[in-house]
């Protein structure tokens, strides 16, 4: 990949706080209207299935046209793409605060969608061009504690903005957020030119996507997101049965927002520094929150829900920095955006399937029994990114045995390379 953009660190700065209030966007944008579309299916006496569709669409749309976009930032650069997204952003929620008829909501929604498929790929791909491959995994640690912040605050400001003023008055808050970040991301966000490429055919994507550096990362992230669903959708589930007032449940909550917030930034600097390997850290990070999962099944009230909340967040945050991270670095040149957009599916992918599988064992056993299983699939899943790295070195070995052996096809007439200390660079003495 050649070499990334390397502005100036004010500049740099300056860039990260528009990239990042685009990330604060899109998540406050998704929760905050998700968490009181309840109370508005339920003023209109709409059946279940309204509210079901009201809150798949918006998922919907990203899942379908975040590939389009990234690919189209790849084309075109990815700034006007991020620029043009936040605009869609901004008129579509001004369009249903203006219009304020309550039935439009969903053609709202699903433009909200689309236009945060546009920037939000394009905003990961700039967290990458924009930095050093030095600092991505601190920058990535940035972004996605400003998306834990939107992700957080979403439902408790969007309530505290519907009871002022209807849903209308959201809408209207997200459309001046969405314009001013738009205009922020205008002056400070430099141009990036698209980086060269070769053709690609749909035989190239499959076999790219189907890479273990690509499917391991995104498969990493998936399982991080699934746990954060389930958590937020079956913590409270799991406080309410103990007893547990809506107080309570509701911290419990914000605990594991905040703690996946505050480790994200630590894991990206740890990585950064050395200290903490790609597949090491993203198997960690799935054990802990697989561990906070056990102990919400295992342990009762808030014995179980309180270390739940906070092992499940560390463990978030400290996977998705570094899966980001480890895709920008294995992305082909000029397809960032792309692997960006492809790798955001994987995360919404298990968005819905965490509280899927949790519910789906729930209805036939018990929830502790949908938690466990969930708790069995990122440990699987972490035991399952570490595996390729620790199957090559047995593999390695045996082909340099055989093409020392003199009788082994290629190897006759020619000496075996001296052996090497495992800690030393490539043709140093061992």
């Amino acid at each position: 990949m050649p070499a990334a953009p390397d502005p100036s660190a004010h500049a740099r700065h300056s860039a990260a706080v528009s990239l990042y209030a685009a990330g604060f966007t899109t998540a406050f944008g998704a929760h905050s209207i998700a968490a009181n579309l309840g109370g508005y299916a339920g003023a209109r006496h709409e059946p279940l299935l309204v509210l079901g569709v009201l809150l798949a669409v918006y998922d919907g749309a990203e899942v379908a046209l975040k590939p389009v976009f990234g690919a189209l930032a790849d084309r075109t650069g990815p700034r006007p793409v991020l620029l043009g997204g936040l605009a869609a952003f901004a008129v579509f929620s001004a369009a249903f605060a203006l219009a304020g008829d309550p039935a439009l909501v969903g053609v709202a929604r699903f433009g909200q969608g689309a236009a945060a498929a546009a920037f939000s790929p394009a905003a990961g791909a700039l967290v990458a061009r924009l930095n050093p491959a030095a600092r991505q995994g601190r920058a990535f640690g940035g972004y996605g504690l400003y998306k834990s912040l939107g992700y957080a605050a979403g439902p408790l400001l969007g309530g505290l903005l519907v009871a002022g003023g209807g849903l209308r008055l959201l809408f209207a808050v997200l459309a001046v957020l969405a314009a001013a970040g738009a205009a922020g991301a205008a002056i400070t966000v430099p141009a990036v030119p698209p980086q060269p490429r070769r053709r690609q055919t749909v035989l190239d994507l499959a076999r790219r996507l189907g890479s273990r550096g690509f499917l391991g990362p995104v498969a990493c992230l998936a399982a991080a997101t699934a746990a954060l669903a389930a958590g937020v959708g079956f913590l409270p589930v799991r406080g309410a049965a103990a007893g547990l007032g809506p107080v309570a449940t509701g911290a419990t909550v914000s605990l594991l927002a905040v703690a996946s917030a505050v480790v994200q930034p630590l894991a990206g600097r740890a990585r950064d520094a050395g200290h903490l390997p790609d597949a090491s850290g993203m198997a960690a990070g799935l054990a802990l929150a697989a561990a906070g999962l056990a102990c919400a099944a295992l342990l009762p009230a808030l014995a179980g829900l309180l270390p739940a909340a906070l092992l499940a967040g560390a463990g978030i945050g400290a996977v998705t920095p570094l899966g980001f991270a480890a895709l920008a670095a294995s992305a082909p040149a000029g397809r960032l955006g792309q692997t960006m957009g492809a790798a955001e599916v994987g995360r919404e992918l298990g968005d819905a399937g965490g509280p899927l599988l949790v519910a789906g064992v729930a209805s036939a056993a018990a929830l502790p029994a949908g938690l466990l299983a969930l708790a069995a699939l990122l440990a699987a899943t972490g035991i399952a990114i570490r595996l390729p790295a620790r199957a090559a070195a047995p593999e390695r070995a045996g082909l340099a045995m055989r093409a020392a052996s003199p009788g082994s096809s290629g190897g006759a007439g020619r000496a075996a390379p001296p052996a090497r200390h495992p800690g030393a660079p490539c043709g140093a003495p061992g």
